[in-house]
């Protein structure tokens, strides 16, 4: 119970981070973005989870944006096409992907992956114990 609680923290704490950094880049944000954030936090930490500590913390956040991004697509087909929220729109951007999904934010779920797992990492080692996080940059390389 104690382990899902924790879990339960990293999502809420990613959901409000992702809404405070939404205010600060836009200047405002909607609250089921806050939702969708702490939602898209879920599929990031249990792939945290099993990602062994001898991935590069870049592919660890290659990987963290991808999940990011198929999470963001369900997500905005069920908010933006079925229910017609219009939270975000990216169909101006080039790439895009029914409005929902476009490359240029994918890079931006990898840039901000990486921070975000580092600090799921910390939060869990300080919450559960266990394995002191580390990290390497290159495969073989300690980082």
């Amino acid at each position: 119970m104690r382990h899902l609680l924790n879990h339960a923290l990293r999502w809420i704490f990613g959901g409000l981070l992702y809404g405070l950094l939404e205010i600060i880049w836009r200047g405002h944000t909607h609250w089921t973005m806050i939702v969708v954030a702490a939602v898209l936090c879920i599929p990031l930490d249990i792939a945290n989870e099993h990602i062994p500590w001898r991935c590069p913390i870049w592919a660890q956040a290659i990987i963290g944006g991808t999940i990011i991004t198929v999470a963001e697509l369900l997500a905005g087909c069920v908010l933006n096409l079925w229910l017609g929220l219009g939270v975000w729109d990216y169909s101006l951007l080039p790439g895009n992907l029914w409005g929902q999904i476009c490359p240029q934010f994918w890079a931006l779920w990898c840039l901000l992956a990486g921070p975000v797992i580092v600090v799921f990492d910390w939060l869990c080692y300080a919450l559960d114990g266990g394995e002191r996080p580390h990290y390497k940059w290159f495969l073989g390389v300690p980082g």
